[in-house]
C-alpha cells in the first residue's frame, strides 16, 4: 500500500503523536508499504527521509478557533492530488485535520481519523467547533480511539458514529527489550539505595510536573531513607512559519542593505520567538485562562529572585511555580531532584531505573508514557486523567491516585495526596515488584507497537475481521 499520514508535529520533534506515528509509519514500510508524513516545517529538520519514511513539511500553525495560518492552499492541493490507497490523521484540534474540512470530499481515497481524545470538548471557545464536528466525522470511512470509554468516543456514540474500533497505545518491543545498564545511577549521581521517582512529558505546563515537585517537596521521607526524582521534559517544538516582510518607507535601498544586513538575523529571531510565544500562550489561555499566563510569566521573570531569595532565607510565602518546590525539596538531604531532558536511549534506562512511575497531568488522552513504564517492568502511579485507569486495567501495573476535574475537565489533583499516595507505595516493595513484573509480561504480549501496527495496517487496508 501506499498512505498518507498527516500529523501537526512528526520526528525529530518528540512527543506522544509523534511518536505513535513513527512507530506505525517506521513498522509499515518494513513491511513493504511506502509512507509518507505530512507535517508542519521545523527548522530543526533537516532530511526528507527517516528510516524510510518519507517526509513532507508545510509551513503552518493554527487551527479552526485560533485561524489557520500559512501554507493552507499547498496542504490541501498536496492532500487532495496525493496518490495513494490510505490517508490517515492524527488529532483533532490542529491544522492537518483542521484545514481538509473543506475539501474532505474531493479526497477519493480510504479515510482514517485518530481523534486523540478532544481536549477541548468543554471549552466555551470550541463549541462551535464540535457542533460542526459530526458531520465531519461522517466523512471518513473509518475512526480509530485509543480508550473504550472517554470523551472523543463517547462523543462519537452520543451522535451514533459507529464505524470505529478501538485500539490501545503501546511501547516500542526494540527500545524495551534491551539490557540494563548497570552504570546508570553512577551516570547520573543517583545513588544506590535511593528510592528513584521518574515522570515524563512536554515542558507544557499541564504534564503535572509541577504537581508531582509539589508533591515530593511535601513527602515524609522516613529516617535514613533517600528518595530521587527525575522530572524529564522537553520544550514543546516551535513551527517553522515564515513571516512576511513588509515594505519600508522613507529609507534608500542602498542604506536599507548596508543597515538592514546586521540586522536581519536578529530581527528574524525575535519574530520568530515572540511567534512561538503568542502560540503557546494561546494554547495556555485556552486552558487556564488568563491566571494560567499569569502565573507562566511570573515564573519566567521570577524564578531567579526565588532561588536567591531561597539562598538567603528571605522568601517566607509558598510560591506555585515549579521551581520554588524543586529548590524547596533540594534544601531537604534525603530528597535529589534531576530535572532533565534525556536522549531517547538515555530515557528508556531511566525507566529502568526507576521504582516508581508517577503521572500527574491535567489533561490526556492515552498516556503513552504508562504503557512505556510497564514495558520497563516499572509500576506506575497515576491520576485519573485520559484513560489512565484503563490502563491500569489492562497492563495490571499501575494504581490509580484520586483527584479531582474541574469544570473544564481538567484533572487537578491535591498535591498532599500525592504524596500520600507515593508514601504508600514506597512502603509496599513486594507490591510495587508484582506490579512491575505483570506489566512487564502483559505489555510483550499485547501492547508492542509490532502487534499494534498490524491492527493499523488492516484498518487502513480495510481488511477488517
Amino acid at each position: 500500500m501506499r498512505i498518507l499520514f498527516c500529523c501537526e508535529f512528526y520526528y525529530p520533534s518528540i512527543g506522544g503523536v509523534q511518536e505513535v506515528m513513527r512507530h506505525l509509519a517506521e513498522r509499515l514500510v518494513s513491511w513493504g508499504h511506502e509512507v509518507t508524513v505530512a507535517t508542519t516545517k521545523l527548522s530543526n529538520r533537516t532530511f526528507t527521509e527517516h528510516n524510510g519514511v518519507k517526509i513532507v513539511e508545510f509551513g503552518v500553525t493554527g487551527n479552526q478557533v485560533r485561524g489557520i495560518s500559512g501554507e493552507v492552499a499547498r496542504y490541501q492541493d498536496f492532500v487532495i492530488n496525493f496518490p495513494c490507497d490510505a490517508l490517515m490523521i492524527k488529532a483533532a484540534q490542529q491544522w492537518t485535520f483542521d484545514a481538509l474540512w473543506p475539501v474532505l470530499e474531493q479526497i477519493k481515497t480510504r479515510k482514517v481519523f485518530i481523534p486523540c481524545g478532544f481536549s477541548g470538548l468543554y471549552e466555551p471557545s470550541y463549541a462551535q467547533y464540535f457542533i460542526d464536528l459530526p458531520e465531519v466525522l461522517k466523512k471518513f470511512d473509518h475512526l480509530i480511539f485509543y480508550a473504550e470509554h472517554y470523551r472523543d468516543v463517547d462523543f462519537a456514540r452520543a451522535h451514533k458514529l459507529m464505524h470505529f474500533s478501538v485500539l490501545a497505545n503501546g511501547a516500542c518491543e526494540k527500545e524495551f527489550n534491551v539490557a540494563v545498564d548497570a552504570s546508570f545511577r553512577r551516570r547520573n549521581a543517583i545513588a544506590e539505595n535511593s528510592f528513584v521517582l521518574l515522570t515524563v512529558g512536554s515542558l507544557t505546563g499541564v504534564k503535572g510536573h509541577r504537581e508531582l515537585a509539589e508533591a515530593f517537596a511535601k513527602m515524609n521521607v522516613p529516617k535514613g531513607h533517600h528518595v530521587t526524582l527525575i522530572l524529564n521534559g522537553n520544550l514543546p517544538p516551535r513551527p517553522d512559519v515564515k513571516v512576511e516582510a513588509r515594505r519600508s518607507h522613507g529609507v534608500s535601498p542602498r542604506d536599507q542593505v548596508s543597515r538592514g544586513s546586521k540586522l536581519i538575523s536578529y530581527v528574524t529571531a525575535k519574530i520568530n520567538r515572540i511567534t512561538g510565544l503568542l502560540y503557546r500562550s494561546v494554547g495556555v489561555l485556552r486552558r487556564e485562562g488568563v491566571s494560567g499566563v499569569g502565573q507562566r510569566i511570573a515564573s519566567l521573570l521570577l524564578a531567579p529572585l526565588w532561588r536567591l531569595a531561597l539562598a538567603h532565607g528571605f522568601l517566607k510565602k509558598a510560591s506555585r511555580s515549579m521551581e520554588y518546590w524543586i529548590d524547596t525539596a533540594r534544601r531537604n538531604p534525603s530528597k535529589q531532584v534531576l530535572l532533565t531532558d534525556f536522549a531517547r536511549d538515555e530515557l528508556v534506562q531511566a525507566y529502568m531505573a526507576a521504582d516508581l512511575f508517577v503521572f500527574a497531568s491535567n489533561i490526556e488522552y492515552s498516556p503513552l508514557v504508562l504503557f512505556e513504564a510497564a514495558a520497563a517492568g516499572t509500576p506506575f502511579l497515576s491520576v485519573p486523567v485520559g484513560n489512565a485507569d484503563e490502563i491500569a486495567r489492562w497492563t495490571g501495573g499501575g494504581v490509580i491516585c484520586p483527584a479531582s476535574k474541574d469544570e473544564r475537565g481538567y484533572t487537578r489533583v491535591d498535591p498532599l495526596v500525592l504524596s500520600g499516595a507515593v508514601e504508600d507505595l514506597m512502603a509496599k516493595p513486594e507490591e510495587l515488584s508484582k506490579l512491575g513484573k505483570t506489566a512487564k509480561q502483559t505489555w510483550s504480549e499485547k501492547y508492542t507497537w509490532f502487534a499494534i501496527a498490524k491492527r493499523y495496517e488492516q484498518i487502513l487496508a480495510n481488511k477488517l475481521g
